[in-house]
């Protein structure tokens, strides 16, 4: 019998990694990419495939088992691959939708790669040590960035209970939290107002829900809005868009954000900075990785398009539709949420005329766009329709004042007015 031993594949920087679902069992015939597990981190939910096809005549895991890069997971025979069919559910298996802040989803510190002449803090340990604990408390403790270690158990044999966790949020637990002593809002019977239907959030709101909650505590936000004139912009985009409809692909206004961006951040390095773990530095980053919400099916998921500085808005426009489709497939690998540095989400083809994107922390900044309107402008002798695109930039008060602020967003509009500067 020949056997294939399979292990987690490269999964990033992420280590024990808690097994929240198992797609297989002893029997089953697989094939190539079929799904086996789903890992569940501080990020995203990740489904790992089979590297080969076989039979399995072996699980060596259980959910809430942790696992890292080369943890052995199940025993392959691969004279199997033509034998029983797979059951009817596990053969079902969707792939698992991962999360974003956000707006990135926003990526921390302890995912990014440390490259060549950048420091970065050491990643935070979630293992927890010793604490007796159930993976649903650690979960839940992971997701709140809350150390186990720091809450006392109420449990038999000092166990830690979800009611302890929720109660060190209220501060009455001894936890460390960026929410504590925030009061509860009040539980209240709806039913009894008239007919209701309970759903349960998806896992990808699940999951970006409290990082966008420790976003917006921890973050002084402060929205600073302008206008750029995208008239001309729009019309070498129209010219660009329908040379790429032949090859296959779009090119969207967003490619044209990302360079001009990238333009602001060379201009302004704060907004491309993050504040260190004292509160007392700021860690300028020498890179050039945005953030670009995307909408899917579960919710907002922030892909990271890297070193957008070296690129095209032509290999972005094909780079974009790349991930944005692996992204609403839940086909999210961890590299793709991780690393970026400044952050767009564009509501653009839905409609608004303004709002407040949170910053995904600990990003310094984010843009937000929304849909483009023909308005009147004056240019000295008479008023002319222009195409004017509203910009919403969100930034943390902490790093960037007000004045240099308006200074970014300002270049940022007028990059977006000339297309020459794109090139600059």
């Amino acid at each position: 019998m020949a056997t294939l031993d399979v292990t987690i594949p490269d999964i990033g920087d992420f280590k024990n990694v808690p097994i929240i679902e198992l797609h297989v069992k002893v029997g089953d015939v697989l094939k190539v990419e079929d799904p086996i597990l789903t890992l569940e981190s501080d990020k995203a939910t990740l489904e790992v495939p089979s590297p080969g096809a076989g039979k399995v005549v072996e699980v060596l895991v259980k959910p809430g088992d942790k696992v890292s890069k080369g943890s052995p997971v199940l025993r392959l025979d691969a004279a199997g691959a033509n034998g029983a069919q797979r059951t009817p559910a596990t053969a079902a298996a969707q792939p698992a939708a991962g999360p974003a802040k956000p707006a990135e989803s926003a990526p921390s510190a302890a995912g990014k790669s440390a490259a060549p002449g950048r420091t970065l803090p050491p990643p935070i340990d979630l293992d927890f040590g010793n604490v007796h604990a159930s993976p649903s408390v650690r979960r839940l403790a992971r997701e709140l960035e809350l150390d186990l270690t720091k809450i006392k158990g109420s449990g038999e044999k000092g166990r830690v209970t979800l009611e302890d966790v929720k109660a060190s949020l209220q501060g009455a637990g001894g936890g460390v939290s960026g929410g504590a002593g925030i009061p509860e809002i009040p539980a209240q019977d709806f039913a009894k107002f008239g007919p209701i239907e309970i759903k349960p959030l998806s896992r990808l709101k699940k999951l970006s829900g409290p990082h966008l909650h420790r976003a917006w505590l921890n973050v002084p936000h402060v929205t600073h809005t302008d206008e750029a004139d995208i008239t001309d912009i729009e019309a070498y985009r129209k010219t660009l868009d329908n040379a790429a409809k032949e090859k296959g692909f779009r090119v969207t206004l967003l490619a044209f954000l990302m360079k001009a961006s990238v333009s602001a951040l060379k201009a302004f390095p704060e907004f491309n900075s993050s504040l260190s773990p004292d509160k007392g530095s700021l860690i300028f980053k020498k890179y050039y990785n945005i953030g670009v919400a995307v909408d899917t099916p579960d919710g907002l998921v922030v892909p990271c398009i890297k070193d957008v500085d070296r690129k095209g808005v032509t290999e972005l426009s094909q780079e974009l539709a790349a991930v944005s489709k692996r992204m609403r497939d839940g086909k999210i690998a961890p590299a793709d949420v991780q690393g970026a540095t400044f952050s767009i989400s564009s509501l653009g083809g839905i409609g608004g005329i303004a709002f407040t994107p949170i910053v995904s922390a600990p990003e310094v900044a984010i843009l937000g766009v929304v849909k483009s309107t023909i308005k009147p402008v004056w240019d000295g002798h008479a008023f002319q329709p222009r195409l004017m695109l509203p910009l919403c930039v969100s930034y943390d008060h902490r790093v960037i004042d007000g004045a240099l602020a308006a200074r970014f967003t300002r270049h940022l509009a007028g990059t977006l007015e000339d297309v020459r500067q794109l090139v600059l």
